[in-house]
């Protein structure tokens, strides 16, 4: 695989989708795919078309976290163990949907329960990068 990154926001229905080059290392919103049986599959297009070689999920951080298992967490297992050559990295996502939420009604966009699982993924996303970036 190569060395662009993509975003997950995970959700129960929808898993919102973002891209970064590793060049530009900016993260731009992709689209939201279907948690369905089809999702594995799905992504591993994503990965192979976009060159993917690191895979950042937003999940809660809660400080008081013991047994609790995330659905992003699942995720990135099942990512790890079908797409051997994928690095599996985990970013806060706490408040991303209300960010996400924000910038779309800022930009004017309507209709966002569309739009703001593939917004909160390019934060979540953007968020890694940065953090790497200093």
């Amino acid at each position: 695989m190569g060395e662009n990154y993509l975003g997950i926001d995970w959700g129960a229905s929808y898993v919102g989708i973002a891209f970064s080059d590793s060049e530009t290392r900016m993260a731009f919103a992709v689209c939201a795919i279907r948690n369905d049986k089809t999702l594995l599959a799905k992504l591993g297009e994503l990965f192979s078309e976009r060159e993917i070689g690191t895979v950042v999920i937003g999940i809660p951080s809660h400080v008081n976290r013991q047994d609790a298992v995330y659905g992003g967490e699942i995720l990135g297992e099942a990512i790890r163990k079908e797409f051997l050559s994928i690095r599996i990295e985990f970013q806060d996502e706490m408040f991303t949907t209300k960010m996400a939420s924000a910038n779309l009604r800022e930009h004017g966009i309507r209709n966002i329960a569309r739009f703001d699982d593939q917004e909160a993924a390019r934060i979540i996303l953007q968020e890694w990068l940065d953090s790497r970036n200093t």
